[in-house]
């Protein structure tokens, strides 16, 4: 089994791959940024937004899911060179990220100080816990703001990203994390004349840099129409064929849920830590912070994955797009070790940069050391999810993905926490630990190539 590519080979996949990694790269290196400003502001505020972020991320995962649910059709029909396919496939992104950012926004105005309780209920200093809660509060009521236009750059930039144009939401990225840094540090800590606004300040940082963001990334594209064919037209009615709408349906919904439900899985998960006491959850969130930051060379990967392999199965690629995939996960995995090397090695410094009780710096390096041991089972794991979503594979990918999660993750969780009074660093490596399976259940579902398929084969071409 060859494993190992050509050097034109890696040349697409870098072309591809790196615009994506600094894109996110950049992008998580100034929330990790944003995360130590509002650290030095003190533990209840970063628990706060800790809890707070734990909730966005849920709806973040819903518009990836919806976009990639949509995607899978998208990357096939530039493939096939179907530009009409590939419009309205745009459009219905459009409706759908319209409406689950209107329901976030609705759930999270009325219950989100209920939601935010369920992370602030472990052992710990009461006073501590109102304080974060209140932070948690005054960041999320400003974050609402947010969401309509998040859902938007989603739209925009992975259907870029689905035919190879990824130098333009990488540049809008960038350029709106470094708004956003500017902002924080002027609102956060009230220099150059504005006012001290502590989390507010973060949030509205957050806000201003994702309108940003979105006027970037449309102004571009509607500029540069003959770049972007998809978007002559697009506006003129937001009308999706029906066939398509249940095509999408069929094969996308599941992988809609399916992030949906990784989500609100992992979330679930991060609510049974808490209930080991609140300085889990601050520990937890520094790991996660820096996780994001490392890992994002591994996870761009990933994503790549799921481009080069959809557009050589909507070519009719089959064979190849069954090679590279061997060849893209073996990447993947290698990559992983040399980053779980460094993250290692800084476990014992990062914590440092917080101002948080010794206590939580500890919990921090332990969290830390057991994702590093784990982290190239985390890379096999999502490059066998974007393979077998590429296919439009939705059964296999939701049991794979977000059904392991739910059946495995958090039962395993939750009994850990609730039946022993094992400590948070060994609950946590076992928790962890179970990846293990995950693995050997993705390549299972791998091996029977049965994810490599051309689901717009029957869709007639039209440019």
């Amino acid at each position: 089994m060859k494993l190992i590519g050509t050097k034109s080979f890696y040349r697409r996949v870098f072309a591809l791959m790196v615009p994506i990694l600094l894109q996110n790269g950049i992008t998580n290196f100034v929330s990790m940024l944003d995360n130590l400003m509002v650290g030095r502001v003190g533990h209840p505020e970063v628990t706060g937004v800790s809890v707070a972020n734990q909730l966005i991320f849920v709806f973040a995962l819903c518009c990836f899911g919806a976009v990639s649910g949509a995607g899978i059709f998208g990357a096939q029909f530039f493939g096939s060179g179907n530009v009409k396919g590939l419009r309205d496939t745009f459009r219905f992104k459009l409706i759908l990220c319209a409406v689950i950012a209107a329901g976030a926004a609705a759930l999270f105005f009325f219950a989100g100080d209920k939601l935010s309780m369920l992370f602030l209920s472990g052992e710990g200093d009461e006073s501590v816990a109102r304080a974060s809660l209140q932070s948690a509060h005054d960041y999320m009521r400003i974050m609402l703001i947010s969401l309509l236009p998040f859902a938007l750059v989603q739209c925009f930039s992975s259907t870029l990203r689905e035919t190879g144009q990824t130098v333009l939401p990488m540049t809008a990225g960038i350029i709106a994390v470094f708004v956003n840094l500017a902002l924080n540090y002027v609102l956060i800590f009230g220099h150059f004349g504005a006012p001290e606004m502590g989390v507010r300040g973060a949030a509205v940082a957050t806000v201003v840099s994702r309108f940003a963001e979105l006027f970037i990334v449309a102004f571009w594209t509607l500029r540069h129409r003959e770049k972007n064919p998809f978007i002559v037209g697009a506006f003129r009615s937001l009308r999706v064929p029906l066939p398509l709408v249940r095509s999408v349906l069929s094969k996308g919904l599941p992988l809609m849920l399916n992030e949906t439900l990784w989500a609100g899985g992992m979330a679930t998960v991060n609510r049974f830590y808490s209930l080991r006491g609140l300085d889990v959850v601050a520990a937890n969130n520094i790991n996660i912070t820096f996780f994001n930051v490392f890992s994002v060379a591994f996870m761009s990967a990933g994503i790549s994955i799921g481009i080069i392999l959809g557009q050589m199965l909507g070519a009719g690629e089959t064979a190849k797009a069954k090679d590279s995939a061997r060849k893209l996960i073996a990447f993947s995995v290698a990559l992983s070790f040399v980053v779980a090397g460094v993250y290692a090695a800084l476990s014992g410094v990062i914590p440092g940069f917080y101002s948080v009780p010794d206590s939580v710096r500890t919990l921090a390096t332990g969290l830390m050391l057991v994702c590093a041991a784990t982290m190239p089972l985390e890379a096999f794991a999502n490059a066998s999810y974007f393979t077998l979503r590429s296919g439009g594979q939705a059964l296999i990918t939701f049991i794979f993905d977000s059904g392991f999660v739910w059946a495995v993750t958090v039962p395993a969780a939750f009994i850990i926490q609730r039946f022993t009074d094992i400590p948070i660093i060994p609950m946590y490596a076992i928790v962890q630990g179970l990846n293990l399976l995950k693995c050997a259940v993705g390549y299972l579902f791998f091996r029977t190539g049965r994810w490599a398929t051309n689901i717009v084969s029957e869709e007639k071409a039209e440019v």
